[in-house]
């Protein structure tokens, strides 16, 4: 049998459908191998917008698109933890806690943890020492929570009393036993007690 003039028993059609299916059957393999090579290296393309973001990053078109219509987290759709880095702090070592807002709800929904709208609140017995909104900028943060899903940050306290207002020269704490409250939308965390040397 030639290759550019089949000969058989069947007519040459046959011979030239066959030879067409196997091309075919060739391209579409490596066309699925450079896929699922480009797969397994993740250069895909194109799926940078499901990256993830930062919850103070500035919104872009999509994320604006996406809040569109989202209603704001009920309280009772907020979750708050707080947990400090250590149980007592050595002089010269500031106290740092981390805080986690969770949306524990069944639907996304938006939320403003700016710093004028979540406050840490640091008492000793009746005293009130110190509280993160008293100097607070009141920038917005609006966080876009899916179910389920969790924003932590950091929050650290300098050691020293404030006042609401944001009275500058404000002693420093002393040496004793406090406690920390996370409070955001009408929903508070148990206080977090540690030491100061």
């Amino acid at each position: 049998m030639g290759v550019l003039r089949p000969e058989g028993s069947l007519p040459a059609r046959v011979y030239w459908i066959r030879r067409a299916v196997v091309v075919l059957v060739l391209v579409l393999v490596v066309v699925l191998a450079v896929f699922g090579v480009r797969a397994l290296l993740g250069g895909g393309g194109g799926d940078d917008a499901a990256a993830p973001t930062d919850g103070a990053t500035t919104p872009t078109p999509t994320e604006e698109e996406s809040t569109a219509g989202t209603p704001a987290c009920e309280p009772g759709a907020i979750g708050l933890e707080m947990t400090a880095d250590a149980t007592t702090y050595p002089a010269g070592q500031l106290p740092t806690f981390t805080i986690r807002i969770t949306n524990t709800g069944s639907t996304p929904c938006l939320l403003d943890a700016g710093d004028a709208q979540r406050q840490v609140l640091i008492t000793s017995g009746s005293d009130r020492i110190w509280a993160s909104t008293d100097c607070a900028t009141g920038e917005t943060l609006q966080l876009l929570l899916a179910p389920d899903q969790a924003d932590e940050r950091p929050v650290q306290w300098d050691r020293t009393r404030s006042v609401e207002g944001c009275a500058p020269d404000q002693p420093e704490a002393q040496p004793g036993t406090y406690q920390a409250v996370l409070a955001l939308g009408g929903v508070s965390t148990q206080p977090v007690v540690f030491g100061l040397e």
